[in-house]
């Protein structure tokens, strides 16, 4: 059974860029070049590699090593939710 529901999630999975919109609505920049760390397992590397996971109410952007939860993102009618408990740190670059 676990395996036929690890099918399921990778079926529905997509890659961080699939969000760049999103989060460079909230960045006001391009991110997905950004490099970020797992607070989980310490794996750093680009935004757009995160696996994105986007049929739901929200986004949940999970890391691609170990797949624990980094970002989650949820539009409002007014305003928009972002956490971002499992993200040791995100790497914005100055231009």
């Amino acid at each position: 059974m676990a395996e036929l529901e690890g099918d399921v999630n990778r079926a529905l999975m997509l890659d961080g860029n699939s969000v760049a919109g999103l989060l460079g609505g909230v960045f006001g920049a391009e991110v997905t070049g950004c490099r970020c760390q797992c607070a989980h397992c310490g794996r750093a590397d680009a935004v757009g590699t995160l696996l994105a996971f986007t049929r739901a109410p929200g986004v949940v952007l999970r890391c691609s090593g170990c797949e624990q939860v980094m970002m989650r993102l949820v539009e409002g009618a007014d305003a928009l939710y972002l956490e971002m408990r499992g993200v040791a740190f995100l790497r914005l670059e100055r231009r």
